[in-house]
């Protein structure tokens, strides 16, 4: 089990140069978590694509309907003073600390392509080139 960062279900499902390492990632560890918010980034992040009419809404969706297939029960709720303790010791957005607390709160990875989540977390992350 390990915990994703909205970046890398964004290189699974919108294909890309990291799009290969995330699916050896998934085939080697299928068992994805991440906290509730992960739903609305990458609702953002396909808004993007929609506004470059890279995607038609249907397509995405679809994309947002596989995401959260692939994703159900493994949404987290996070303690929000967990949040911000880790906001506070690092210059990491609250978005972010979000997913570094569920790697905390289970006691695994956080898997992410993220440099300052890298450097701010190290004992709780992993490079997606790594991984």
């Amino acid at each position: 089990m390990i915990v994703v960062d909205t970046n890398v279900l964004a290189y699974l499902y919108l294909p890309g140069d990291q799009t290969p390492k995330v699916e050896r990632l998934l085939a080697r560890d299928p068992e994805w978590v991440a906290p509730v918010l992960w739903r609305s980034e990458f609702r953002n992040v396909l808004a993007g694509y929609l506004r470059r009419k890279v995607l038609s809404v249907d397509q995405a969706r679809n994309l947002q309907r596989e995401a959260e297939s692939l994703m159900a029960g493994g949404e987290h709720d996070v303690d929000s003073g967990t949040v911000l303790r880790l906001v506070a010791e690092s210059d990491c957005s609250a978005y972010d600390c979000e997913f570094a607390a569920l790697a905390q709160k289970l006691e695994i990875k956080l898997v992410t392509a993220d440099a300052k989540l890298l450097k701010a977390f190290p004992e709780h992350t992993v490079s997606l080139s790594a991984a």
